[in-house]
Parts: structure tokens; C-alpha cells; sequence
């Protein structure tokens, strides 16, 4: 028996949505910074602001609108959240992924990740998109830690394939088709909300990153904890060369990731369309 009210909280804003949404959603996707056009996407949509879900935090970093979309995209019943959480706004790493937990608890089976990232793998250019292969974590904590809900999943689980490997497949056979160049790649995951210098760069990039951001990867554990089939996504917002460091301004990252949107959404639509009702 957990000790704390984290689950009281967790069933009591899945309720409320269940009450509010015509259908148990099949799909969640998270759409990162830059990344809320998408929601224009669905059809026969419900728009629900956080502030209205019990217990859901509030976001507020730049270009997150903070509200619930639920709708129907490509035939299938989507629970879109425009807007994330991030440690550097003060949150712990479990509320950072209270939509996931939620997720879990409406009996969604699949959950997308986006996230906008800078690169750091030199092959790569700004607008690029970037599969998520694998992740690493420096965020300084784990969204696991505390008293396991061993309803919710096993107290240490296994790592090894977060990221589910035949969604990754289909994401590179939708890209294919669509003729978007899909990179591959390991993205980590920093508390921030300072940019990198030039030697955490070199650092990164030393220990095996492709894409660096601040976020998520607490999302991805809780996922991963949950049974969520999982697939990740990063628009690569410029790319970070530590002998010759620009300076970027959040206005760039989200014009850059704005751009690249008409890619990113048709390709979610696409492996949207592909994925099991």
C-alpha cells in the first residue's frame, strides 16, 4: 500500500475524463515544443484546458498550450496533449508524467512521444526529424522513485526495449513513403533550462547522444513501467558543434520546429493510420 495520494490523484483525473470523452482513447500523443498543429488534425474533437483536469499540472514553457484534444485521427480515437511538463518548471519527475499515468489508466495501448531537440551528431541538420532508438537519462532523478504501485508495473522493469521496435519499423516504412528523411537516433535527456556549453556538448555527444532536450525520457520510463507500447520522435531544432557554438534563442527552436511541423504531422498521421484500432 503506497503511502502517498499519487494514485488517489491519478484515478480521480482519469474519471473526470472518462466522464468528459465519448470513447476510451486507443492512442496518446505528446506534442513537444513548437509542435501543437496537429491538434487542427482530428476530427469530431473535444478540447479540454489542464486547468479543468483534477490534479493535471500547468505548463509553462513557451509554445505549450496546455489543454486536451480528444479526437479522432485516421480513424482511431486519439487523447493529444498540446503542451508537456518539464523538471526545470519545478516538477517532479512523476508529475512530469501524470499524463502518461492517466493515459495508462484510460487503457490506452500506445503512446508517441515529440519533442523538439538540439542536435549532436554532426550528420545531422536543423528541421531533420529523428527517430528515438534509445534514451539516456541526466535528468538526476527517475519518475520510479518511492513506493512501487504494483498494479501499475513491476518494481524494476526492464529497460532494454523501450522504445518498441516494430513501431520504430513502421515509422521508418511511413517515412519511406512519404519521402521524409527520418534520422536514428539516442536522445538525452538534461534538466536545463540552460543550454549546453561547449564541453557538455562534447560530453554528450562523447557518451553516445544524438539529440539532446529536457524532456521526454521521465515520460518514456513511466511508459515503459506501464506496458505502453512507445515511439519517439525529436525535431532537430539546430545542430550543436562545440568548436563553433552558436547562440540560439527559444524563438529560433520553435520557428525551426514550426517549419518542420508539415513533416512531423504527416508522418504521425501516417503511422496513426497504420497502428491496430
Amino acid at each position: 500500500m503506497v503511502s502517498d495520494n499519487f494514485p488517489r490523484q491519478v484515478e480521480e483525473a482519469a474519471a473526470f475524463l472518462r466522464q468528459e470523452l465519448a470513447q476510451e482513447p486507443a492512442i496518446g500523443i505528446i506534442l513537444g515544443t513548437g509542435a501543437g498543429g496537429l491538434g487542427a488534425d482530428l476530427k469530431r474533437s473535444k478540447s479540454i484546458p489542464y486547468e479543468a483536469i483534477p490534479h493535471f499540472p500547468r505548463s509553462s514553457a513557451p509554445s505549450h498550450a496546455g489543454k486536451l484534444i480528444c479526437g479522432v485521427l485516421e480513424g482511431k480515437t486519439v487523447l493529444m496533449f498540446q503542451g508537456r511538463f518539464h523538471a526545470y518548471e519545478g516538477y517532479t519527475l512523476r508529475q512530469v508524467s501524470f499524463p502518461v499515468r492517466v493515459l495508462a489508466a484510460l487503457k490506452a495501448s500506445h503512446l508517441i512521444l515529440t519533442n523538439a531537440a538540439g542536435g549532436l551528431n554532426p550528420l545531422f541538420q536543423a528541421g531533420d526529424l529523428m527517430l528515438i532508438r534509445d534514451h539516456i537519462n541526466l535528468l538526476g532523478n527517475n519518475p520510479l522513485t518511492g513506493e512501487n504501485v504494483d498494479e501499475w508495473g513491476p518494481r524494476f522493469p526492464d529497460m532494454s526495449q523501450v522504445y518498441d521496435p516494430q513501431l520504430g519499423e513502421l515509422a521508418e516504412q511511413t517515412a519511406l513513403e512519404l519521402g521524409i528523411r527520418l534520422r536514428q537516433g539516442v536522445y538525452v535527456a538534461v534538466k536545463g533550462p540552460s543550454l549546453e556549453t561547449p564541453a557538455e556538448t562534447r560530453f554528450l555527444r562523447f557518451i553516445g547522444a544524438d539529440a539532446v532536450g529536457m524532456s521526454t525520457v521521465a515520460e518514456a520510463i513511466t511508459a515503459a513501467h506501464a506496458g505502453l507500447r512507445l515511439l519517439g520522435v525529436s525535431v532537430i531544432s539546430n545542430v550543436n558543434r562545440p568548436d563553433a557554438m552558436a547562440v540560439i534563442a527559444i524563438e529560433e527552436v520553435i520557428n525551426m520546429v514550426q517549419r518542420a511541423e508539415p513533416r512531423l504531422s504527416a508522418l504521425l498521421k501516417g503511422i496513426v493510420a497504420k497502428l491496430p484500432d
